[in-house]
């Protein structure tokens, strides 16, 4: 860390360059149920913005399963994604509220707007 004029401390990343990415980029995504903010459609637009890619089935590949409002009870993929996660694999299971959550957040950090003007 290091000071700046104002005497206020600067936390500096080690590559300026380096960007935080958004937590869907790269990542594999599954709609279950139908959302009640927006088509599905509109959601997977979102989606493939923020970097994510989009699947029509849950896999081992599978990061996330998003879980529309709109749902009666465990979709199948529900289930298969818990069955998953019980044999060890990684993926994350998010209600829609969290889904907009998340894609209401910057695409990316980017230090060049924390700098003096």
């Amino acid at each position: 860390m290091s000071k700046n004029k104002d005497n206020t401390e600067v936390i500096l990343l080690s590559d300026p360059s380096e960007q935080l990415m958004h937590p869907f980029y790269n990542k594999q995504i599954v709609f279950t149920g139908a959302l009640s903010t927006m088509t599905r459609s509109e959601a997977a637009k979102k989606v493939r913005a923020y970097g994510g890619i989009m699947q029509g089935a849950v896999t081992k590949e599978t990061d996330f399963v998003i879980l529309g409002k709109k749902r009666r009870s465990k979709s199948t993929k529900q289930l298969k994604a818990e069955q998953l996660i019980s044999l060890g694999l990684d993926i994350q299971i998010i209600a829609e509220d969290d889904f907009i959550w998340l894609i209401s957040m910057q695409k990316e950090y980017q230090p060049s707007s924390f700098k003096d003007s």
